[in-house]
């Protein structure tokens, strides 16, 4: 009998010793699987705000982070924090870069520099947006640390196969180490959005004709390929120049650029955000790497040979003299239409995408600091950097994650577009703001009617303000999953998701992501069946940004045809000389305005000409964009029939009357009468700009009060 409670005793002893581990893992769940509240599928810096959100509502959670780091992108380079409007970005997202502003107030911080001469460092704010990768790895791994959040490195979803549903619900998933994750709610927080593809959730890989959502910037976008990400010159494409038959150069798409504003598969460019440093003793130089092809870089030196030597980098200050660098120009660290693949690619092919992204990019620095095709002005200007020497040590300097800027993107409850941006459309149950630009990068490069290499799909289209991101673009329809929320490849149009996919945004909405999931759990209730003010007064609570500011109002572009009168844009002008489209101050009339280039640029001029549509008295005004680099005495010539001229100097500093407009005369013009307006920037001390051209009749009750004044 005695040994029959000892064998009873140690069966029990060994039960709560199995017991034990499993607690200490996570609650065991089906055989064999670790169970917890929430699974969260990427070490992204929405995976992690997920994670702390779950564990301060005081739910089980694990990171699965298949790079091994945290943070994602905001640890991995991009430095340069794309906010949009700053009072928009609330709840953790603000409680980072907080954190990372009280990192930077530490004397300590600044090993390479003096506080007082970086300039993005103010004492007096409450949060710093800039700063140098190994800060924002650090923090992020405290934050997992602190709330002891067990974090699966180096472990990723088995694809195919590896989600396991029993009818909406998943029930777990799968790893290539060969644990299984059970949870009740799983957050896919991954670039690529991996889990939402094997839960047989519907998506998109690439751009919807604007047809689709009744957009206007979405699909082949060639007209408005205006800013400086272009070729600004002739650069021949062919392998040999000017012969068809020797073939194109690496990277230029046979079969581009497609009909306007159609959709297709391709996918905006990639690159890597560099850490670059230009103290000597914290520098690794650049080298020319193994694999090196000569070709890739010869658009790049076509494009200097023909003119246009502007630095091909966009260098933003870090702290302690480092730098985050990203894409500026024609050919830069963009690596234009080699990701197609990618956002539904294996692993394999995923990682020699990355592989050839990085030799590229590598490649690409040793030329600009050594090749003799390269203008010395540019060789020196990079030759001061290298690689930052205390930044990615385990990964040879180089950042750990490629910029994958749009992969998938979910087809759910709620698709935000173009329409949620500008305010035109309003969901009513906010988790968080938006405000960026409606910024894509290029998608192809391609060959012109003319025989010239042109690149297409950048796109910059300002929302106007913040505008609301709905939660229902976080969930997949119903029937497909019932207990998954998507807060990075969220539900978007293209043309939306250029403006939501900031890193501030991803950590909004990953919070947001896992405190519907814990109420839904709090609650029992389906994530679709949530109670929206519920969900909205435990946001406020936790610091989110939900509201629109006051006033908020619908943004729409000024399109000529939307005006009154008659309105002639510069892209229906007659131009002559060195007129470059632009966007880079709001508020203009069309898809752009275009600038001459500044005081040193050649002799341009525009011509328009009106016609007046009955007898009647006009005013005549033209529209520019304001700002302190622009002429103070810009020439405008007008002549009216019978050979009538008037002359005019527009000071383009000011801003116009009425914002967007300024009157030049009043004129009384009979029906049929053509009127010729010349803008030039002859003798000017600075950028001229030229947009529309307006005929505005004068309403009769207005003439009829001038009238009386004058009798007065």
């Amino acid at each position: 009998m005695w040994g029959n409670v000892m064998r009873w005793f140690g069966l029990i002893v060994c039960a709560l010793a199995i017991g034990m581990v499993a607690w200490s893992r996570g609650i065991r769940g089906r055989a064999g699987a670790d169970r917890y509240d929430i699974v969260v599928y990427g070490g992204t810096s929405a995976g992690v705000a997920a994670a702390v959100q779950a564990r301060r509502m005081d739910k089980t959670v694990v990171i699965v982070a298949p790079r091994g780091k945290l943070g994602g992108m905001t640890s991995s380079g991009l430095g340069w924090t794309d906010t949009g409007r700053k009072d928009a970005i609330g709840g953790f997202a603000r409680e980072f870069y907080r954190r990372i502003k009280e990192h930077y107030d530490r004397p300590e911080a600044w090993r390479y520099q003096r506080p007082e001469d970086y300039r993005y460092y103010r004492p007096d704010d409450d949060a710093m947006w800039t700063f140098e990768p190994h800060v924002a790895e650090a923090i992020f791994e405290d934050y997992v640390r602190r709330y002891r959040i067990p974090v699966l490195r180096r472990d990723r979803l088995v694809r195919p196969g590896g989600v396991l549903k029993r009818g909406t619900k998943i029930t777990a998933i799968r790893l290539e180490s060969g644990r299984t994750l059970a949870g009740r709610v799983f957050i896919d927080c991954s670039y690529e959005g991996d889990l939402m593809a094997e839960a047989g959730v519907q998506y998109v890989v690439g751009r919807e004709a604007n047809s689709v959502y009744g957009e206007t910037i979405n699909g082949v976008a060639t007209r408005l390929n205006v800013h400086a990400h272009r070729f600004l010159v002739p650069v021949d494409p062919y392998r040999r120049p000017g012969d068809p038959s020797s073939g194109l150069l690496p990277g230029i798409d046979p079969e581009g650029p497609g009909r306007e504003g159609e959709g297709d598969h391709r996918v905006q460019a990639y690159n890597y955000r560099l850490c670059l440093t230009d103290v000597r003793e914290n520098q690794v130089p650049f080298r020319k790497p193994e694999g090196y092809d000569p070709l890739e870089y010869e658009l790049l030196l076509r494009n200097f040979e023909a003119g246009d030597h502007r630095l091909p980098i966009h260098i933003a200050p870090m702290p302690n003299r480092k730098t985050d660098v990203n894409n500026l120009g024609a050919v830069s660290t963009d690596y234009i239409g080699r990701n197609y693949a990618y956002p539904d690619g294996s692993y394999e092919q995923r990682a020699e995408i990355e592989r050839q992204h990085e030799l590229y990019i590598r490649g690409l620095m040793w030329t600009l600091a050594h090749h003799p095709r390269v203008p010395a002005a540019v060789r020196r200007e990079v030759s001061r950097w290298g690689w930052a020497k205390d930044e990615f040590v385990d990964n040879d300097h180089f950042p750990f994650q490629i910029y994958v800027r749009e992969a998938r993107r979910m087809v759910g409850t709620y698709v935000m577009t173009e329409h949620d941006c500008c305010r035109r459309r309003i969901a009513p149950d906010s988790v968080g703001l938006g405000s960026y630009n409606m910024d894509s990068h290029n998608v192809q490069r391609y060959v012109t009617e003319d025989g010239t290499v042109q690149n297409e799909g950048d796109v910059q289209e300002t929302p106007g303000g913040p505008y609301v991101i709905s939660y229902r673009s976080l969930l997949p329809k119903a029937d497909q999953c019932s207990n998954l929320l998507v807060p990075v490849c969220l539900s978007a149009s293209h043309a939306a998701y250029g403006s939501i996919r900031m890193e501030p945004v991803f950590m909004i909405l990953g919070q947001s992501a896992a405190t519907a999931a814990a109420l839904a759990l709090d609650q029992s209730v389906a994530l679709h069946e949530l109670d929206y003010s519920t969900l909205r007064r435990r946001l406020l609570a936790d610091g989110q940004v939900l509201d629109l500011p006051p006033g908020a109002q619908p943004y729409e572009p000024l399109f000529p045809w939307r005006l009154p009168g008659i309105v002639v844009d510069e892209t229906d002008a007659e131009l002559s000389g060195s007129w470059r489209p632009s966007r880079a101050v709001q508020r203009y009339v069309g898809r752009y305005y275009m600038h001459d280039g500044g005081p040193q640029s050649r002799p341009s001029s525009a011509r328009y000409r009106l016609t007046a549509p009955n007898d009647g008295t006009y005013r005549l005004r033209i529209s520019y964009t304001p700002n302190a680099n622009r002429a103070t005495n810009v020439p405008v010539v007008v002549e009216l029939p019978g050979g009538r001229r008037l002359s005019f100097r527009v000071n383009q500093r000011l801003t116009p009357s009425d914002g967007v407009f300024h009157e030049l005369t009043q004129l009384r013009l009979s029906r049929g009468s053509t009127v010729t307006v010349y803008v030039s920037n002859r003798g000017c001390d600075g950028y001229v700009i030229i947009d529309a051209v307006q005929l505005l009749p004068v309403d009769r009750a207005e003439n009829g009060a001038a009238r009386r004044r004058r009798q007065q």
